[in-house]
């Protein structure tokens, strides 16, 4: 999977850092430093579309067509 998105990360109050993306609703993730918690994040954003995607691929009939889309 490859994409551009937004992380927001911010310090944490009891100390490290959280980070959130605001176009994948559910996706966050935490760290000591500002690279575990893009690193964090970006572990959230895979599963979080991997899930989606196993979850709609179960209804879908077998003549469905999948493909790959780019977006700019």
């Amino acid at each position: 999977m490859k994409a551009e998105l937004t992380a927001i990360i911010e310090a944490a109050e009891e100390g490290g850092y959280w980070a959130i993306c605001p176009e994948i609703p559910g996706a966050n993730g935490q760290g000591d430093t500002i690279a575990e918690a893009k690193a964090s994040l970006k572990s959230a954003i895979q599963l979080i579309v991997e899930d989606r995607l196993e979850d709609i691929r179960r209804g879908l009939p077998e003549e469905a067509i999948e493909e790959t889309i780019l977006i700019p």
